[in-house]
């Protein structure tokens, strides 16, 4: 187990960056969760530390060494793919000591490593089953097993449980964390879900064409996102347009004025989180922003309840309620008040928001 470095990594096909000078460093024992659309450049991230991709310029350190110029069996590295690559005609236990017979471990040494995988995994009684007689659940964590049987420095996993579904990609994805963090292993993955991200990671990198656009814990991605792109990426956030037009107060487009927190004057978004949106029947108190508006559409969610404010014939907010049994809804068509505090509205600059470049709050 070691630490990871990624050092100016960039991977260019023609005049297509697919990477962008991503520099990453990932103490032993982390979680980093690469997280981003499709395109953006996280899986050839991983697939170049792994030395499926040969970078164009950059290096990949484990431990200290640069591995960037190592064949993939030459590095100590894990892999669990989303598709999980098990062989269909070799049992459980095969599959898992595969690599290590691929890495010339003694016959004798094979079986208790395979035994003991499998149990970190909860499987040592399918070791002679045949991956097509195992749930989608069970066959992911023979791929785990068969990626930490010769205890790797790092563990990559690519999209590992997107082939599993919404129950069991939840039980799956503990099981995976509580394992980590029982083998204190180095890992790195990629998902593009941001609900897998925010559950599993010690910090998250969220992409965007090719580049990083912020490094950091779920808390300080969700709370001060860097850019509109990671505030519209991460969680859930609406989005008006307008400017700042004097230190403290942002007029939309629509002409709605409201307090903020940003200082400089000029063309800006607002972004507001759902539940941080409060509405009611009559003016709210306390807040330092409070705005009517006719209630356009109500989205039941079960535990949540969202409702779709407008507020000028340009804008409109989500606010967002927790379903409880006191919890009074109104109607489509009904006039109300949203309202939130000052803070809560994030102004990032027009002039912060191109893809290509850095982005920042006002």
């Amino acid at each position: 187990m070691a630490r990871l470095e990624i050092d100016r990594l960039t991977k260019r096909y023609g005049d297509f960056f697919a990477v962008r000078e991503v520099n990453l460093d990932v103490p032993q024992g982390e979680f980093l969760v690469l997280l981003g659309p499709s395109g953006c450049g996280k899986t050839t991230t991983l697939r170049a530390v792994a030395g499926f991709v040969e970078p164009t310029s950059g290096a990949v350190r484990l431990g200290g060494t640069d591995i960037t110029g190592l064949p993939p069996w030459k590095r100590n590295a894990g892999l669990v793919f989303q598709n999980y690559a098990l062989f269909p005609h070799l049992t459980v236990a095969q599959n898992v000591g595969f690599g290590l017979e691929m890495r010339k471990v003694a016959a004798a040494e094979i079986a208790p490593k395979v035994a003991e995988a499998l149990r970190l995994v909860r499987l040592g009684h399918l070791g002679e089953r045949l991956p097509r007689q195992l749930s989608g659940g069970q066959q992911q964590r023979v791929a785990l097993a068969r990626a930490l049987v010769f205890r790797p420095d790092v563990l990559l996993l690519d999209e590992p449980l997107s082939n599993l579904d919404a129950k069991l990609r939840q039980e799956v994805r503990i099981e995976i964390r509580e394992l980590q963090r029982k083998l204190g292993i180095t890992t790195v993955m990629v998902t593009h879900d941001q609900e897998e991200a925010l559950t599993m990671a010690d910090r998250m990198v969220v992409m965007e064409d090719g580049a990083v656009r912020q490094v950091g814990t779920q808390q300080e991605l969700y709370e001060r996102p860097a850019n509109r792109f990671v505030a519209g990426f991460v969680g859930r956030s609406t989005f008006i347009e307008g400017s700042v037009e004097a230190p403290g107060r942002f007029r939309s487009g629509g002409g709605v004025a409201v307090r903020c927190t940003a200082k400089n004057p000029g063309p800006a978004s607002l972004a507001l989180r759902p539940e941080r949106v409060a509405c009611a029947p009559t003016p709210l108190a306390g807040f330092d922003n409070s705005i009517p508006g006719v209630v356009e559409f109500v989205s039941y969610l079960g535990a949540l309840i969202d409702l779709h404010v407008r507020i000028s014939d340009e804008e409109r907010v989500v606010a967002q309620l927790p379903n409880r049994a006191d919890t009074v809804l109104p109607a489509v068509g009904a006039e109300v008040q949203v309202g939130w505090m000052e803070a809560d509205g994030i102004v990032f600059a027009k002039a912060d928001q191109h893809a290509t470049g850095q982005q920042g709050a006002a």
